[in-house]
């Protein structure tokens, strides 16, 4: 089981927020309760997102910073980062893989966590283009841009940012995971975090079901006994 192998930092790279909520709380939860230094990295503002039509977009960014701050905390997350691209629109661009090297340089994780940039065709939903954009740059970020000195040179000659290299990359929504994350204990809180995103859900009362039997989905390709709850990830090594 994941949980078992901690490491000190971990950074977790998403397109929009609540995303992180979906894919990994309940493991980020397990890793904070073991010391594990967390951050988020959202990278739209998410004013795509939402339901009510009286809501102008022009607040839809800071509610949605709002929502996902609370939500990080209910999991022992307090350091986030909103890099502000437009919702719906995202490519991985080479501004992009700049702003994600940028963060991987300042936070210096053992561990990235983002989306898969490969479209799962059993769950569409996991595939929004700006997913698979946010996966896609996240991955050149890790290989070979964060690493490499004379990538985005301002980052290192203007803003005294040294290369970084992440040993290894988890990937949310993969078809073939490799990796579980038991989220039995942490469920609940898993459930909370996702609450906290008011103005995304006109139904909350489905969420707890709904995502009860997707992790109890996940623990059963594992082999793991009924009753156990996870998160699965195709995780591969970088160096």
């Amino acid at each position: 089981m994941a949980a078992e192998d901690p490491v000190e930092r971990i950074l977790v790279i998403t397109a929009h927020p609540d995303d992180v909520d979906f894919g990994v709380a309940g493991s980020v939860a397990t890793w904070t309760d073991l010391g594990t230094e967390v951050t988020y990295c959202i990278v739209t503002d998410g004013d795509a997102g939402g339901f009510d039509r009286s809501v102008p977009r022009s607040e839809m960014a800071e509610i949605r910073r709002v929502e996902q701050t609370a939500a990080a905390k209910t999991v022992g997350v307090t350091d986030l980062a909103f890099v502000g691209y437009p919702d719906g629109r995202l490519e991985p661009t080479i501004e992009l893989r700049r702003d994600l090297s940028r963060v991987i340089r300042q936070t210096r994780p053992q561990r990235v966590v983002t989306q898969s940039p490969e479209r799962n065709y059993e769950r569409i939903y996991a595939s929004h283009p700006d997913h698979l954009a946010a996966g896609e740059a996240a991955l050149c970020a890790v290989y070979p841009d964060a690493r490499n000195p004379f990538a985005h040179p301002e980052l290192l000659d203007d803003e005294g940012l040294e290369p970084w290299t992440v040993g290894e990359v988890w990937l949310m929504a993969a078809t073939s995971p490799n990796r579980f994350v038991d989220v039995t204990e942490t469920f609940d809180r898993k459930l909370e975090a996702l609450r906290c995103h008011v103005s995304q859900h006109p139904d909350p009362e489905h969420l707890g079901p709904m995502l009860r039997a997707w992790a109890g989905g996940t623990a059963k390709a594992a082999d793991w006994p009924d009753g156990r709850l996870a998160e699965g990830f195709y995780a591969l090594q970088t160096g």
